[in-house]
């Protein structure tokens, strides 16, 4: 049998928005299993607490087998290796996260050997990040159309779907 293709989908996702959505429901057709991996850096001041975060998105997928929620505090190949992930999963939004990205997956093959895919992200998405979702729940918007369907956002005891 062959082995399982694994996918490491790395990122702060603070908050996981539909965009990454998107990449993860898409990256499920060229892989058997993904790892939404959310990177734990103590110096960067998050939104959203990390057990938010790891609960919001394991609700999200808690009917897809295919998909499962992790954190780590080390290099993502390192995380990588340690889960049998032979592939890193990431998506470009532009011609600087793409310079951006080629430079991390080149860094990232010579070290490991993990191959880094990247998803072109779809055009009716390019415009969403995750900064810029922040940024609305910080003056008080409703996030609903940048936020997975069914995905509740609370934010100052005010809750978001």
């Amino acid at each position: 049998m062959d082995k399982k293709r694994i996918a490491l989908f790395p990122g702060t996702f603070d908050p996981f928005t539909v965009g990454h959505e998107s990449l993860v429901r898409r990256g499920l057709f060229l892989m058997d299993e993904i790892v939404i991996a959310i990177g734990v850096n103590e110096a960067k001041r998050s939104f959203f607490p990390l057990d938010q975060r790891l609960g919001m998105i394991r609700k999200l997928y808690e009917d897809e087998p295919r998909v499962s929620v992790e954190s780590y505090d080390s290099l993502t190949i390192e995380f990588a290796q340690k889960l049998g992930a032979q592939y890193i999963l990431r998506g470009i939004r532009s011609v600087t996260d793409f310079e951006y990205e080629k430079t991390i997956a080149d860094m990232n093959r010579t070290i490991s050997g993990i191959e880094t895919f990247v998803l072109f992200t779809e055009p009716s998405l390019t415009h969403i990040s995750s900064s810029h979702v922040r940024e609305l729940l910080h003056y008080g918007h409703d996030v609903s159309d940048f936020v997975p369907k069914g995905m509740f956002i609370q934010n100052d005891n005010h809750s978001k779907k």
